[in-house]
């Protein structure tokens, strides 16, 4: 995933190559294709777009369609106004654009008026009957209502249209697991692994897992977790809490360690390190992660009653 440093040499030809002035008609296509590519990273969609659109030499669809994606790009920004405003001349260059209206959906939805959502979501799929995305979307939008018989609907027709929509399987995921249906929760987060692997979804897999008693199986989720972002400290508090449930006290204190190198805030990561360490018989240690966890969370009440067992006045 991350790219690495070129040698000098190659670099030096990189340059070469660079500096020499690229056809205009070239220059135009590579903007379109960075401008619509799936792999662009959202400021380089940003820019692609721009350059096509400031460009001048692109009209309906095609012009609608550099609109449609620069909001996307926006919206991963979450510059949602300029996503809007984006969206909205999309729109109005070509009103069948169905991608369009999926994409202000997403819009609204981040600015939780889920009911605009749905209504865009609507749309979309009226004029694009077969839009995977956009049923997705909308169970998502509906999920954000409370509405989980139709979310779940909306997931279901989603995977039929698009059984590789790697997206939506973990959506429907997370509906088995709000339901404790952990079975169908981890097949889906597997199918969705399958797909396209994700953070998440080990970490929401891990969950399920550790929710199933199935602890061998969480840790390693949250170990693939550690492995794709060790910067990340929910891999390291997910593994140090199963670490604890399977009385390795002190692989937990060090999973603990990593947690709070990368997220000191988490009040729940000083609390159980520090319930680690009093196992360990460290009770100086323990009760300073005590301390550090109400200073962050005052109403932890496991925590005020841990000091009080240890005779600390609070």
């Amino acid at each position: 995933m991350r790219a690495f440093p070129l040698i000098t040499a190659s670099l030096a030809i990189v340059v070469t190559a660079i500096a020499r002035p690229m056809p205009a008609a070239a220059e135009g296509e590579q903007n379109w294709q960075a401008c619509t590519s799936l792999a662009s990273a959202p400021d380089q969609r940003v820019s692609a777009c721009s350059a096509v659109i400031d460009g001048k030499t692109e009209t309906g669809s095609k012009l609608a369609a550099a609109y449609c994606n620069r909001g996307h790009g926006h919206t991963e920004q979450r510059q949602l106004d300029a996503a809007l405003a984006d969206l909205n001349e999309a729109i109005q260059i070509d009103p069948a654009y169905a991608c369009a209206y999926n994409n202000r959906g997403r819009v609204y939805a981040f600015k939780r008026d889920f009911d605009r959502a749905i209504a865009e979501y609507d749309e979309a799929i009226r004029l694009q009957p077969s839009f995977a995305l956009a049923y997705n979307n909308r169970g998502d939008a509906k999920l954000g209502k409370a509405d989980v018989p139709g979310a779940l609907t909306d997931f279901n027709t989603a995977i039929k249209l698009n059984p590789t929509l790697a997206v939506a399987y973990g959506n429907r995921g997370y509906i088995f697991y709000r339901m404790r249906d952990t079975t169908h929760a981890i097949a889906d987060y597997t199918t969705q692994i399958k797909l396209m692997p994700d953070l998440l979804a080990y970490i929401n897999r891990g969950n399920a897992y550790r929710d199933s008693d199935q602890l061998d199986r969480a840790a390693a989720d949250y170990a693939e977790v550690i492995r794709i972002a060790p910067e990340d400290a929910r891999g390291w508090r997910n593994r140090g809490s199963i670490r604890l449930f399977q009385g390795d006290n002190k692989g937990g204190v060090a999973d603990y360690d990593k947690a709070l190198q990368y997220d000191a805030a988490d009040a729940y990561s000083w609390n159980n390190r520090g319930q680690a360490k009093l196992r360990l018989g460290d009770r100086s240690g323990a009760i300073a992660d005590f301390r550090k966890a109400l200073e962050l969370r005052p109403d932890l009440a496991t925590t005020r009653d841990a000091l009080r067992k240890l005779g600390v006045t609070l």
